[in-house]
């Protein structure tokens, strides 16, 4: 199989000063490197996912600093392609699929902010279910702990779960 990482939302708005901060992103931030630097090591092709608003939501307005996707994500993987989505499934109205093709990608390993909206959504896409699709729980967070794991067990039936130091 050949496996694709796929980073979605690790966006300024989400971190501490950002107009959404969520729980425990340093932690989650320092994974997501982690994950990153093994999926580089190992030839994985990370893919960045950026959400901007068109005024559907308070936060991640175009052109604004809280929109950028986090500078060390961005300097873990600095030619990682962008995919730039404006609803929760990172696949919808997006050109994820076709990167994804042209990598000759077949499974996704799945992290990111807001577990039980953007990741959820992307994880169990329509879209993504030609895909061998595995979660890493220590690279997704949300506002809270108990939201970040009641989305994990609801994930549970539909996709796996691993740990990234097992997945990449």
């Amino acid at each position: 199989m050949s496996k694709a990482l796929l980073v979605i939302d690790l966006q300024n708005d989400y971190f501490p000063g950002g107009q959404f901060p969520l729980w425990n992103t340093d932690a989650v931030l320092a994974n997501v490197e982690r994950a990153i630097e093994a999926a580089n090591a190992r030839g994985v092709p990370v893919i960045h996912v950026q959400h901007v608003a068109k005024g559907a939501t308070p936060f991640f307005d175009a052109g604004t600093p809280g929109a950028d996707i986090h500078p060390r994500v961005l300097a873990a993987a600095p030619a990682a392609p962008v995919v730039v989505k404006e609803f929760a499934d990172g696949f919808e109205k997006t050109p994820l699929e076709e990167t994804l093709a042209g990598l000759g990608v077949t499974e996704l390993l799945v992290c990111g902010m807001m577990t039980q909206n953007c990741v959820t959504h992307t994880a169990i896409s329509k879209a993504a279910e030609k895909y061998a699709v595995t979660v890493l729980p220590d690279c997704c967070t949300t506002v809270s702990e108990v939201l970040h794991l009641i989305a994990l067990h609801a994930l549970s039936t539909r996709v796996k779960l691993v740990p990234s130091p097992e997945a990449v």
